[in-house]
């Protein structure tokens, strides 16, 4: 994540055009680290949104809103009664630091026209919000720092406001090529470590872009680049810095399949496989996509976490069971042997006058001879007797525990696609169906007899092909069996990765025949909605839904077929839902 003085350079380019001069309408806080004010300015309504959470401190304008508590905290207050109906004068950010100052116009309680700083810091765990007198006396802050919490800066009403100097590093902005190339030059590490560590307001992610750009390799130790590679580079980063200077920003996000991976407010060169770019007309809707996509993603995954609790717990006892149920099989496959000591002394038994450890005879099945270790206390016919009994146990726990891993077996696959399914939901009413699948094979106990059904609304993933064609990818099981067995007709083609845990997708053919790309999409969206999604390729089986069957018995969404077509796929999902 690239959330550095750059990105941060871009959101005050960015406010400076829309909210500069506007008029605070509205101040709330809806959460206790997070400020949402409305602002009016050139007859438009601005929402910003300014988040000190500690593990997403964010600021970006944005068209929804929020629900605020009935009660507003006192911060809250106190903001409204300073600056309510205030106009912001100036967003600045001081060198390239990760800080946003916004500078507002208000009139006093005696009716005097004064200003005040309202001193934005997204810098991770020390994110704040703090209000200030013009002179950098502290009014209040969102957060309280006391002495017992931080040894280099009170925030407390009264002390006096300054940015901590914690790392000795170069502001960028306010130094020429032959400065950042000697600071560079100068530290003990590998250069893309240098580019991050010297300067300010680099992150890590755009320090690997620039040597990337300087066409260097970040892991090579900054005091082994020769003097053309150190201009190179002091350049690249110079010429960024101008982009910088004049409001040049390109804001992007780097996405892996659907899942945004990096955003920044510069262009991304070094894009590896399977990733693309896609670009966004400001930097507060890159930062919205960015986190509304991850926090869905985020909250799907908390909220399931109990469902996947009980399914890996569930799979690792199965798991176990199985490997149990192996070697017990393993330990039945020496009963013919059993069988045939009794045959052989039921046939040479006579041979033997009593009181013999062992008998050797000849194995009619193999014209080998072979010798039987005896019970010298018992006869020839009480030996083959214990033999055929060992025989019997041995044969009637062999039947037994075949039916019994075939059981463990599905069950075992039975929740690997239940997993599947956890991994590629992406709303609540996704994992109602899962949950209710859970509830019915008994791996959720039923709260009653009476356990009020949940509505379903989710729906499988629709697409459109490049070539037109309607593609259909289910989330779970339930659905997977819908769309085989009920939406697909005879001549509609059927998708799925070769064996493995994964979507079963249906390519309406509507009475024509489908193009070879249509196959590969298909193929590429069977593959990315699978176990092996994180594979560079996945081999696909394909086939018509007319030649497609139901297991007899099995749990939903599992088929049996035969003649298929097969292909390799890279599992990606370029397309828009419909």
């Amino acid at each position: 994540m690239a959330f550095d003085g750059i990105v941060i350079a871009s959101l005050v380019h960015e406010f400076n055009r829309t909210i500069a001069g506007g008029k605070i309408a509205k101040i709330a806080q809806p959460e206790k680290d997070e400020l949402l004010f409305t602002i009016k300015n050139n007859r438009e309504n601005y929402r910003l949104l300014l988040s000190v959470n500690a593990s997403l401190p964010l600021a970006y304008l944005t068209d929804g809103n929020k629900n605020s508590p009935l009660t507003a905290p006192n911060f809250c207050m106190l903001l409204r009664k300073h600056i309510g109906n205030g106009r912001i004068v100036s967003v600045t950010q001081p060198g390239l630091e990760r800080v946003i100052e916004f500078e507002i116009e208000h009139l006093d309680e005696m009716g005097d026209l004064c200003r005040k700083r309202l001193m934005v810091e997204l810098m991770g765990k020390h994110s704040n919000i703090i209000f200030c007198t013009m002179d950098g006396v502290i009014i209040d802050s969102i957060k309280h720092i006391s002495a017992q919490v931080s040894s280099v800066r009170e925030v407390l009403p009264g002390r006096e406001y300054f940015i901590p100097q914690t790392t000795d590093k170069l502001n960028p902005l306010a130094v020429d090529e032959e400065e950042i190339r000697a600071a560079l030059s100068e530290f003990a590490g590998p250069v893309g470590k240098a580019v991050y560590c010297r300067l300010t307001g680099i992150s890590p992610v755009m320090a690997e872009e620039f040597c990337h750009l300087a066409s260097i390799d970040s892991s090579v130790p900054a005091a082994d680049l020769s003097e053309a590679e150190q201009i190179h580079l002091s350049h690249t980063i110079a010429l960024a810095m101008d982009s910088v200077r004049e409001g040049q920003f390109s804001p992007c996000i780097l996405f892996k399949g659907d899942e945004p991976s990096e955003f920044s407010a510069l262009p991304f060169t070094a894009l590896a496989p399977g990733f693309s770019l896609r670009e966004y007309p400001s930097m507060s809707q890159v930062l919205e996509t960015y986190y509304a996509s991850r926090s869905t993603i985020t909250r799907i995954r908390q909220k399931s976490s109990d469902l996947r609790r009980i399914v890996q717990t569930a799979l690792e006892r199965n798991y176990k069971k199985y490997d149990l149920q192996q070697k017990q099989l393993k330990d039945t496959e020496k009963r013919d042997k059993f069988r045939i000591y009794g045959e052989l002394l039921n046939t040479y038994g006579y041979e033997l006058s009593g009181g013999e450890k062992e008998l050797s005879c000849l194995n009619y099945y193999t014209n080998e001879t072979i010798r039987i270790p005896l019970d010298e206390t018992k006869t020839a016919q009480e030996n083959a007797r214990k033999y055929f009994e060992k025989y019997n146990k041995q044969k009637r726990t062999f039947e037994a525990l075949t039916e019994l891993i075939q059981e463990t077996k599905r069950e075992i696959d039975h929740l690997e696609s239940i997993s599947a399914s956890l991994d590629i939901a992406l709303k609540e009413e996704d994992l109602t169906q899962i949950k209710m699948e859970l509830t019915e094979y008994g791996f959720i106990k039923k709260h009653g007899p009476n356990m009020k059904k949940q509505k379903i609304t989710s729906r499988p993933f629709h697409y459109l092909s490049s070539d037109g064609f309607h593609i259909y990818v289910g989330k779970n099981n339930y659905q997977n069996e819908e769309l085989t067995f009920k939406f697909a007709t005879g001549n509609d083609w059927w998708f799925h990765a070769k064996g493995i845990p994964g979507s079963h997708v249906i390519v309406k053919s509507e009475g024509r025949e489908l193009p070879d790309r249509v196959f590969e999409e298909a193929g590429a969206l069977a593959a990315f909605y699978s176990k092996g999604r994180e594979n560079e390729k996945v081999e696909i089986d394909y086939i018509q839904k007319k030649n497609i069957k139901k297991v007899a018995g099995a749990a939903p969404g599992f088929v049996i077929y035969h003649t298929n077509y097969s292909l390799i796929a890279e599992p990606s999902n370029h397309f828009t839902e419909l």
